[in-house]
């Protein structure tokens, strides 16, 4: 039961399904026409029913009318018949009676049959059929019987009316008793023809009928189509056209060949279209131009950027921003912002972010650190809204890298403390040597005396020294303009060892100087290398083994590819590849104890120290980074190479002065000629 029922209700889906679909589109075609159409339809439909149920009850009263005409001739003619032959039957003459019922018939083309039957029915004469071909007495008998009701005997002159249809039409039959002298005869059957003027006249009734039922409908059809064209079919495109524009599709035009008013219309209506269209077109690039401005401005900004919409999800990235996450090459968009975060900022960031989703806040402003690489962050949300200020757009992320002004922070503090500690260790030697001497002079000898006096002069040396230090980092780190001129190296390199001969041997440290006789002239300022010279040959000398070498050289490159030993074979092939124009290289190289790994990593940061396991030299801390700061304004760069128990070498490159460089240039051209030229003969030979 239950799989017959599922399959009626299977058979029965299409067939409903079908149904209302069809339904669909009748209800979707009729809400295509106008109300105009609509109106005119139905009221041409109302008034052809009208005319239909009109013309159906005047065809019905004029059917009637020909049934009644018919009916009334039929028992007219069968009652005057009756009459003249009623006499011929009671008195059996048969001949007579065909005779004069063959007469009758042929006189009138309206007679079907005239029949005759005897008061049992039997029918005896009938016209036009005869009971057989010969003539007999008996030839217009026949033996068929009619069945009729009982009491039409009884009156004579309200004969039976019928009507049938046969093969040939439609046939009154008339029955009419035959009584003579109260005796009944029998029985007289007519049948007549309808009136074929009655019916010519229905028929043309009938035929005007259905041509003005179809003229209506064809008149109704021709004007709705002469409305759909001239009127429907305008408006309709207007109205498309109305919302086109509507949607924001202001290229939509209506192009109808119609006049008069409603042509003015439509005319009106690309009027409007087109300076829409071109108003459009002048915000589009206004739009444009601001969008690329924004653009430009986000991407260029120093800051990272990030804008999100009213969920959290990334609609713009900026350069910045990416490259402070590592998002470089990766489609954002759409993405959630605490996804593509790292994890513990995603941590830090969810509740802030939270709160301007949800309307708590309109902003927040947090610092957070990042590894890999470590980094400090400012990270400002502050929510966009639109100018009711009550929906939420977006959240604009501004994200700071405050990385290197917390470094400089950092190191102003330790700048700060090291001088405070380096000031305070000689001025406290200074103040105690001195105090001793103020409160008890009179009973120190007079070589302690000296000794301490001895003292108290060299911490204020130290002192000057390091006060001397510090003006020169900050004169070098005030981006004062340095002058330049075209100076010989050698007198510096050669006055700088002077400085040092004497403390060289003390140590019992051999000091040597390799200079070309003809170095040509770099580009410094005397003073400032004479500092660097200084500096280097200094430290070379206080971290140098007794009988150890300190040399001093200087040659042009890369014309000359000598590298520390530790480093030629390494970068000797790819001298000329490391400076394309040729300069002079002045290295400081020492077989001292030599600086570790780790010392070489902050070997010129400030007030950094270099202690050996032997002992502690004195010093400030502030030479290498003096150097390396007059190195940098003669834009180059202090290098160094170094092995524990080997020893050091320091190395920085000068700028020939302008003639001397191209000099040496042309000289480098003619060089490589020639051996091109000398490769060439040796090829082709």
């Amino acid at each position: 039961m239950a799989s017959s029922a599922s399959a009626a209700s299977a058979t029965g889906s299409p067939a409903a399904s079908t149904a209302t679909s069809w339904w669909g589109k009748v209800r979707l075609w009729w809400a295509e026409f106008s109300l105009q159409t609509k109106l005119l339809s139905v009221a041409t439909l109302v008034v052809s029913l009208m005319m239909t149920g009109i013309t159906f009850f005047a065809l019905n009263g004029i059917q009637r009318d020909a049934v009644m005409n018919d009916t009334r001739y039929a028992r007219d003619l069968g009652l005057l018949l009756a009459g003249n032959v009623s006499e011929l039957v009671a008195e059996g003459r048969d001949r007579e009676l065909a005779n004069v019922t063959e007469s009758f018939w042929r006189s009138s083309r309206s007679l079907r049959y005239i029949f005759f039957a005897d008061p049992e029915g039997i029918v005896y004469l009938g016209i036009p059929i005869s009971g057989s071909g010969q003539e007999t007495p008996n030839d217009l008998q026949l033996s068929r019987r009619l069945e009729l009701p009982a009491g039409l005997r009884n009156r004579p002159q309200n004969p039976l009316v019928r009507q049938h249809l046969t093969p040939q039409g439609q046939v009154t039959d008339v029955f009419v008793p035959l009584v003579r002298d109260g005796r009944y005869l029998g029985i007289l059957a007519l049948g007549v023809n309808p009136n074929e003027t009655a019916l010519a006249s229905a028929a043309l009734t009938r035929e005007v009928t259905v041509a003005v039922f179809i003229s209506i409908w064809v008149l109704v059809i021709l004007g709705a189509v002469f409305n759909a064209l001239t009127i429907t079919r305008p408006v309709k495109e207007l109205l498309r056209g109305v919302r086109s524009i509507a949607s924001g599709d202001f290229e939509a035009r209506i192009a109808l060949p119609v006049s008069g008013e409603l042509g003015e219309l439509l005319d009106g209506f690309n009027a409007m279209a087109a300076q829409l269209q071109a108003y459009d077109a002048a915000n589009i690039e206004e739009l444009t131009a601001a969008q690329v401005k924004q653009a430009s401005l986000i991407a260029t900004m120093a800051d990272g950027a990030v804008l999100l919409d009213a969920e959290g999800r990334i609609v713009l990235a900026n350069p910045t921003a990416r490259r402070l996450f590592r998002w470089e090459g990766r489609n954002l968009e759409s993405q959630e912002l605490l996804d593509e975060l790292p994890h513990l900022l995603a941590i830090e960031l969810h509740a802030p972010l939270d709160a301007l989703l949800n309307g708590i806040s309109d902003s927040e402003d947090l610092r957070c650190s990042i590894d890999d690489p470590s980094r400090t962050l400012r990270i400002v949300l502050q929510s966009v809204r639109d100018a009711s200020g009550e929906s939420l757009k977006g959240i604009a992320v501004t994200i700071q890298d405050l990385t290197r002004e917390v470094e400089l922070n950092a190191a102003q503090s330790r700048f700060i403390s090291n001088v405070s500690h380096e000031l305070r260790t000689p001025l406290f030697n200074i103040k105690s040597y001195v105090e001793t001497l103020h409160d008890m002079g009179d009973q120190l000898s007079e070589e302690e005396t000296k000794e301490f006096l001895g003292v108290a002069n060299a911490e204020t040396d130290r002192l000057t020294r390091l006060v001397n230090d510090v003006l020169d980092l900050s004169r070098l780190e005030s981006n004062r303009p340095v002058q330049f001129e075209a100076m010989a190296l050698t007198p510096a390199l050669e006055q700088t060892l002077r400085n040092y001969k004497l403390n060289a041997d003390d140590k019992q440290v051999s000091l040597r100087l390799d200079v070309p006789v003809e170095l040509p002239e770099i580009l410094g300022n005397w003073d400032l290398l004479l500092q660097v010279l200084d500096n280097l040959v200094g430290n070379a000398l206080k971290f140098s083994r007794q009988g150890g070498v300190l040399m001093l050289r200087a040659y042009t490159w890369p014309d000359s590819c000598w590298m520390p030993a530790a480093r030629q074979e390494e970068s000797a092939p790819h001298c000329d590849l490391i400076s394309p124009l040729p300069r002079v290289r002045i290295e400081v190289a020492d077989t001292g104890f030599g600086i570790s790994e780790a010392d070489q990593q902050r070997i010129f940061d400030r007030f950094y120290r270099v202690e050996n396991a032997v002992h502690t030299e004195v010093g400030t801390g502030l030479g290498l980074s003096i150097v390396r700061g007059i190195v940098e304004k003669h834009g180059s760069t202090i290098h160094m190479a170094s092995e524990p128990e080997v020893g050091t070498t320091f190395w920085f490159d000068l700028a020939l002065a302008q003639s001397d460089q191209d000099e040496l240039q042309l000289q480098s051209d003619r060089r490589k000629r020639q051996e091109l030229e000398l490769l060439e003969q040796e090829l082709s030979g």
